[in-house]
Formats: structure tokens, C-alpha cells, sequence
């Protein structure tokens, strides 16, 4: 059994088709890559696995349980979180309290923070408390742990957004460009934090357009163009396919 599964999904808006009958399956524990020119439907993908749009036609699988028309709470309960090309942070608060935020908007342990002053509701918090502190440490963020997020290095921020997706807790966790704007030294960080990730038993499905990364972490590559699937397979299968050649020309110069 797959964990998540697109069966013949399509999603139209108006006369446009962003998604044309797309299938793709992401196995378990896998950095699953999701790659195409701008415009090929990728963020919609996102948009229906996460219940932000619903397919015009098709059905998403999430260990084995249908969850197209499910709300995004719903989907994110069942164990989904994504982190986006555009960082959302509370830039006021430190880097330990939007970790926080994270959980108390997951678990809703706010609620027990603020009017259960009892021994086991401090005690859950501690335990919150070291769990972001060890999500912070993941994402190579423990000595910015006190700092404000407006003041962090944009590598740090997009790291800090990747924290917070993961304080949900997922088993899936999908990424959308997360070295958009980075430099090399900051990819490089980046692509050693999202394998640690999936070393925490957390699958990820990767939408990002920087080849060098994809080709270097992904154990299987879907290619999108026009909101088709056009091949599929691992890095060298996908490498070598001149339908993706072509589909990157003038895109990606390093994807041969």
C-alpha cells in the first residue's frame, strides 16, 4: 500500500485545465520529487492533496483512505502538513514561539496553557516545549532559538517555515520550493535538513525547480507539463528522458 495516492485526478478552473488525469503514487519513507516547468499544475497538485481545492474529476488516497473532499484541518489531522514557497511567519515573535504556535494551532494546547493552570497541563507543555526544541535543532536553527524571525537570514526563515510544518506532526510532509532564493551554502543546508527529515521516518514530496537538488535527494521523480504527466521513474530514468529535455529548455540547464 501506497501513503498517498492520486488516482485520474483532473481540476479545472473555468475553461482552463491546471491537472489532466493525473496518477502518481508516493511511497512511504521516500523523498518523492514533483517537477515541471512553470505552469505545469504542480501547486494545484499541492492544493488538492491538502484539500485547498477540490478535483474537478479523481480521487486522492492517503494511506489507503479516500480524502478527496476532505477540509484542510481535516487533511492536516490525518497526518499532512506543507510548508510553502512563500514563508508565513510571525516575524515578532522568536523562533522558539512560532514553533509554538505551530503546535498550539495543531493540538490546541493554548486553550490548556491559558485556563488549566494544573500540574499535567504545565507538564504537556514542557513536553511541547522540548519537542520544538527539537525540531529547532533538526532544522539547524537551536542557537537562533531566542531570535526574532524578522531577523533571520532568509535560509534560516525558509528553515524556520519548514518547523512549523513540522510541529503539525505530519507523516507527510510536502515542501514547495524550499531553496526559492537561496545560496549555495544556504541549498546545500537545506538539502542536508530535508534528508534528516525523511531519517525521521517522515515522507516528503518535494516540488522545487532547482534540478541539482532533485536530482541529489530524490528516490523517484513524477514530471509534470500543461497538468500532465509526461515520464516518471528515479533520478537516472528521468535525467536521460528527452521529453523532460525538452520540457526543461531554457528552465533548467542542468537537468541532462
Amino acid at each position: 500500500m501506497y501513503l498517498l495516492e492520486l488516482q485520474n485526478v483532473s481540476k479545472s478552473y473555468g475553461k482552463l485545465e491546471a491537472v489532466s488525469d493525473l496518477s502518481f503514487a508516493v511511497q512511504a519513507g521516500s523523498i518523492h520529487s514533483l517537477i515541471g516547468p512553470n505552469g505545469a499544475g504542480k501547486t494545484t497538485v499541492f492544493n488538492v492533496i491538502t484539500g485547498a481545492d477540490r478535483p474537478s474529476s479523481g480521487k486522492v488516497f492517503f494511506r489507503g483512505e479516500e480524502i478527496t473532499r476532505l477540509q484542510p484541518h481535516e487533511v492536516a489531522k490525518k497526518g499532512i502538513s506543507r510548508s510553502f514557497q512563500q514563508t508565513f511567519l510571525f516575524m515578532r515573535y522568536t523562533v522558539l514561539e512560532n514553533v509554538l504556535v505551530g503546535f498550539h494551532m495543531h493540538k490546541r494546547a493554548g486553550a490548556v496553557r491559558e485556563f488549566l493552570h494544573t500540574r499535567a497541563a504545565r507538564a504537556a507543555e514542557r513536553q511541547i516545549v522540548d519537542r520544538a526544541l527539537e525540531i529547532i535543532d533538526l532544522m539547524g536553527l537551536y542557537p537562533y532559538r531566542h531570535e526574532l524571525a524578522c531577523n533571520l537570514a532568509h535560509g534560516h526563515q525558509r528553515a524556520l517555515g519548514v518547523s512549523i510544518a513540522l510541529a503539525c506532526e505530519p507523516t507527510l510532509l510536502l515542501m514547495d520550493e524550499p531553496v526559492t532564493g537561496m545560496n549555495p551554502t544556504e541549498c546545500d543546508e537545506m538539502v542536508a535538513r530535508i534528508l534528516k527529515i525523511r531519517d525521521e521516518r517522515i515522507t516528503v514530496l518535494l516540488v522545487e525547480h532547482s534540478m541539482r537538488v532533485v536530482m541529489s535527494i530524490s528516490d523517484r521523480i513524477t514530471v509534470m507539463s500543461y497538468g500532465r504527466k509526461i515520464a516518471e521513474g528515479t533520478p537516472t530514468e528521468v535525467r536521460s528522458d528527452r521529453r523532460v529535455i525538452e520540457a526543461y529548455i531554457g528552465e533548467e540547464g542542468d537537468v541532462a
